[in-house]
């Protein structure tokens, strides 16, 4: 971890901050690098984000992924892009984002967290039976006990019944199989 990343981790665990506050030092930060530094974009994009400015870090989140954010960081700005456009209101362009990242070979680092956050926006766009599929698959590798059952009625939400076909969000099922 270099100075300037344990400078903004500092900014970031510091609780006492505004909102503001928080803003206007990652920027003070950011402006320490290059202009078009997809680290710094991405750390003036979240601290929008977590000040409930969206419609701000939205286009800071596009430039840091544009710009070739590091593979250690790249997850979490998906994620959290997909999350912005989920409060924007932008379910089908979240949901392709984070279905890419969930379908990723090999899986991301942060696989739980993207599936995670799928879910959360399936069910932001009425789809709950694929939302609590999707939620259970992640779960059930970290159960001690009845992985095989969750994974089976997980599937059956989205079974027979017709919601496995090709639906409005693109899906076919909740996900490939889970090794129990």
């Amino acid at each position: 971890m270099t100075e300037w990343d344990e400078r903004v981790a500092a900014v970031w665990a510091d609780a006492s901050l505004s909102e503001q506050q928080v803003i206007e030092r990652i920027d003070a930060l950011a402006a320490q690098r290059p202009d078009a530094d997809p680290r710094a974009l991405f750390e003036r994009a979240g601290a929008r984000d977590a000040a409930g400015r969206e419609s701000e870090a939205e286009p800071l989140y596009r430039a840091a992924l544009a710009g070739g954010l590091d593979d250690p960081h790249r997850p979490q700005a998906v994620i959290q892009l997909a999350s912005t456009l989920r409060n924007l209101g932008r379910h089908d362009e979240a949901i392709r984002m984070l279905r890419a990242e969930v379908e990723q070979t090999p899986p991301s680092v942060l696989h739980d967290e993207a599936a995670a956050f799928l879910a959360l926006v399936l069910a932001s766009a009425g789809d709950m039976r694929e939302a609590a599929c999707i939620a259970l698959r992640t779960l059930a590798p970290h159960l001690s006990m009845y992985r095989r059952a969750v994974l089976r009625y997980a599937e059956d939400l989205v079974g027979d019944d017709g919601f496995s076909a090709q639906g409005e969000h693109g899906r076919v099922g909740c996900g490939a199989p889970v090794d129990s």
